[in-house]
Order: C-alpha cells, then structure tokens, then sequence
C-alpha cells in the first residue's frame, strides 16, 4: 500500500511542478496577480510533496 501512496504523490508532484511552470508563463505574458499567486502556490506545494515523501517512513513511523 505505501508504494501505491507513493506513486500518488509523485503524480502530484509532477502535477503541481508542471502547474506552477504554466502559471509562471500566463504570468509573464499577462502580469495578473492570480497568475503570479497560483503558480507560487503550486511551486510551494510541489515543493511539499518532495519533503513529505522524501521523509514519508519516518511519517509513518516505520
């Protein structure tokens, strides 16, 4: 079960990585402000997911 739990967070990763990389593009063609807040947002939560499972047996307590 936890390697299933892992490939689920690295589709997240993946997910919020590229997310954040389109955001950042809307961003620097129109400069709106919901552009630049979401991509930060999504690089942020990739960025959390890289430490969660980096760290998820200790998490788990394993």
């Amino acid at each position: 079960m936890i390697n299933f739990h892992k490939v689920l967070i690295v589709t997240a990763i993946v997910f919020c990585a590229f997310f954040a990389v389109w955001g950042w593009g809307v961003y620097r063609q129109t400069g709106t402000t919901w552009s630049l807040a979401s991509s930060v947002a999504f690089a942020v939560f990739a960025i959390g997911f890289v430490v969660y499972l980096r760290f998820l047996r200790r998490f788990l307590g394993k």
